[in-house]
């Protein structure tokens, strides 16, 4: 899939495109199961700025619970989340 394709809600399409933003965001290559904190390669402050991406981009709202840390560890678990909202499920 290519990122000029409408992001899906299959977990490898959304994967890829969390991927791809990352990669072209951070300048480094990033594993889907990588821990971006402990990584470095995400601050708080940047965490902030991905809620906003995931929003837009797969068209989920992301409130309350759904804002804990542990949803944007990795990319594995930022997709697993944008499904969940997409399904209409909650993580809070």
């Amino acid at each position: 899939m290519t990122t000029d394709q409408e992001p899906g809600t299959d977990s490898g399409a959304i994967e890829e495109t969390l991927r791809s933003y990352l990669v072209g965001r951070l300048k480094t290559d990033v594993l889907v199961d990588q821990d971006l904190f402990e990584s470095g390669l995400v601050t708080s402050m940047f965490a902030m700025e991905l809620v906003v991406h995931l929003e837009k981009t797969f068209e989920v709202s992301i409130l309350g619970g759904n804002l804990r840390l542990a949803n944007f560890r990795s990319v594995r678990s930022m997709a697993t989340l944008v499904r969940e909202l997409q399904a209409g499920e909650s993580r809070g």
